[in-house]
């Protein structure tokens, strides 16, 4: 596979994510464009870019960046995105990919239209025990699913004091709770069930209505329960205000035949739950069946994989799209589609208190490029 170069804009946690996962695969951190010079050269001593770029037009104009990744917040990203596929440059966006549904069919226009690579990193679809529960429930082993349910937890603004560009819907969007983290829950039970939300039902909540006088605009806590288009019941609770909950994405299946639950705080282990008895199956080579799970299982049992590890594996898997050599299970630009669908239907029915269909996405034939 050929070195390719990256060009990461952002300078925060996510960004230091993507540049780990770029060298990881082989390919170059370039250049950077931060907020600001100072932090774009703060960044690039520390993960080794050669480049630092005053603007991020700069970045993407550049004739030596051949991916743009797209770290900024979250109202920046249309924008970015639109810029970068014009240019003609591969792009790596981070979720959600634009703040409305208006805006992420623009960027599918523009995708579109040049022929470009998309790749959302959603990137908890890479766990191979999450492989293991797909193949399982796809293969029909747990018979029909009925019922589906977890959530998404975490505990960083429990804190009344605590701020974040996130919290500004000027920054981060009308949704945020939902938009950032409920977005990866749905994006990985459809990709596990290959089922999808068909209508929805939601309340979002603020646990604070100001942080340090200013008013918060947007939700903490977001649940729903919703309907799917095989006909599951299913409930998800949302929240970035439950104390002792890091990073709890809990997902739990239950079929005829067999139940799964996958928690991304113990991700080395899936729980596969029957009437006599129950399983725990262990990440591995030599304990895994399906050949994803054991093609993404670097380490034997017993020995931790984790979320930089996931995130390794979907940069590699995307970068190989990218050169032509499509991997299955790379989301992509129609992934980040049904995120803004599904953002859209949530906040339309918290607004409303009904019932909402969840608008199709399919997608065109070259979003669908990267697409599960």
């Amino acid at each position: 596979m050929t070195q390719l170069n990256a060009g990461i804009i952002g300078t925060g946690f996510i960004a230091a994510v993507h540049a780990n996962a770029i060298r990881n695969s082989g390919h170059q951190v370039f250049g950077v464009a931060g907020s600001s010079v100072e932090s774009g050269k703060a960044f690039a001593a520390k993960h080794n870019a050669t480049t630092v770029f005053a603007t991020w037009q700069a970045l993407v104009a550049s004739p030596d960046v051949q991916v743009v990744h797209i770290c900024t917040p979250n109202a920046l990203h249309a924008e970015i995105a639109i810029a970068a596929a014009k240019a003609g440059k591969q792009i790596v966006c981070e979720k959600p990919i634009s703040v409305t549904l208006a805006e992420a069919k623009a960027i599918e226009s523009v995708v579109g239209a040049n022929n470009v690579g998309f790749a959302v990193p959603f990137a908890y679809r890479f766990y191979p025990v999450v492989r293991e529960m797909r193949s399982r429930v796809q293969n029909g082993e747990g018979g029909p699913v009925h019922l589906i349910h977890g959530n998404y937890l975490q505990d960083w603004l429990t804190d009344p004091s605590s701020e974040n560009w996130r919290v500004d819907s000027n920054d981060g969007g009308d949704s945020r709770a939902f938009a950032d983290i409920g977005t990866h829950w749905c994006d990985l039970m459809e990709f596990v069930t290959g089922d999808r939300i068909a209508r929805l039902i939601a309340n979002t909540s603020k646990a604070f209505t100001d942080r340090n006088g200013v008013k918060v605009q947007t939700e903490d806590i977001a649940t729903i329960l919703f309907e799917t288009v095989s006909g599951a019941t299913g409930t998800l609770t949302v929240s970035q205000v439950s104390l002792g909950r890091k990073n709890q994405l809990l997902l739990e299946l239950d079929g005829s035949k067999a139940s799964y639950t996958f928690n991304q705080e113990q991700p080395d282990s899936l729980l596969v739950g029957g009437r006599s008895s129950n399983q725990i199956i262990m990440h591995g080579g030599e304990t895994l069946t399906s050949a994803d799970g054991r093609r993404l299982s670097h380490l034997p049992s017993g020995h931790p994989q984790g979320y930089q590890d996931a995130f390794n594996d979907f940069v590699s898997d995307a970068y190989q799209g990218f050169q032509g050599k499509g991997v299955e299970g790379v989301p992509g630009l129609v992934d980040g589609l049904r995120a803004a669908a599904l953002i859209d239907a949530v906040l339309t029915s918290a607004a409303s208190k009904a019932w909402v269909q969840v608008a199709e996405t399919t997608g065109s034939s070259q979003t669908k490029m990267l697409a599960s």
